[in-house]
């Protein structure tokens, strides 16, 4: 009987370096992919805040991985501030960074506690950061009921007419107890109730219309101006 003759094929040596090669080629270029770090980092809608604050605080100031880097994780450490209510990282093409924050919004000082009140109702002490808030100043007790319907309606105020704002102070009358009047840095002063305060966006307008006279405006009952003697 013949014997089969089975033969074997030989695995040439050129073509398993290849192979090989390329695997190797395929994982540096995957590994120094996810090293690449970002190239640029934009951040978007800040009014106070400085960007090395910010990027001190996202951990991102020396320009990390672009891939390896997790925007959940940046923008839970920018959340944890303060003076951001929200934070927001997007990575675009060209190894971009872009972070949108959106601030706390500061109202006032309050001279009771000595602190600066946010839009957010959240509290802070005097800063570097704070030394650039135009804001007034509540110089009297505000009964807790009363206090967050104040902060609330104070936050409908125009960032322009807030500024001009010097100091507040909560002036209940037997017929009002949600009255407070406002001091204006241009020596006017004006009386408002807690439904009233965006009221106080127009007085631009009304300014024209005093032609200069000092007095106190009235927007607690009716609108009527009193010139000052």
């Amino acid at each position: 009987m013949a014997k089969k003759i089975i033969k074997k094929r030989k695995i040439k040596l050129f073509n398993l370096l290849i192979i090989l090669l390329v695997f190797i080629g395929l994982f540096f270029g995957v590994y120094f992919s996810f090293r690449i770090p970002v190239h640029n980092i934009i951040i978007l809608n800040t009014n106070y805040l400085n960007d090395d604050y910010i990027l001190d605080l996202a951990g991102i100031k020396d320009y990390p991985s672009f891939f390896l880097t997790k925007s959940s994780v940046v923008e839970k450490k920018l959340v944890k501030s303060s003076y951001i209510y929200q934070a927001k990282l997007h990575k675009k093409w060209g190894f971009l960074y872009v972070l949108d924050i959106r601030e706390n919004r500061p109202l006032l000082y309050d001279t009771n506690n000595n602190k600066y009140v946010f839009d957010t109702k959240e509290v802070v002490g005097e800063s570097d950061i704070t030394n650039s808030f135009r804001v007034p100043r509540l110089l009297n007790y505000v009964p807790d009921k009363k206090y967050t319907k104040f902060i609330f309606s104070l936050g409908k105020i125009k960032g322009d007419i807030l500024s001009k704002i010097s100091d507040i102070e909560y002036q209940p009358n037997d017929y009002d107890k949600d009255r407070f009047l406002l001091y204006m840095d241009d020596g006017n002063m004006v009386y408002l109730t807690l439904t009233k305060f965006k009221m106080i966006n127009h007085y631009n307008d009304v300014l024209k219309q005093l032609e200069n006279h000092k007095g106190i405006l009235y927007l607690d009952n009716g609108n009527h101006f009193q010139i000052k003697e």
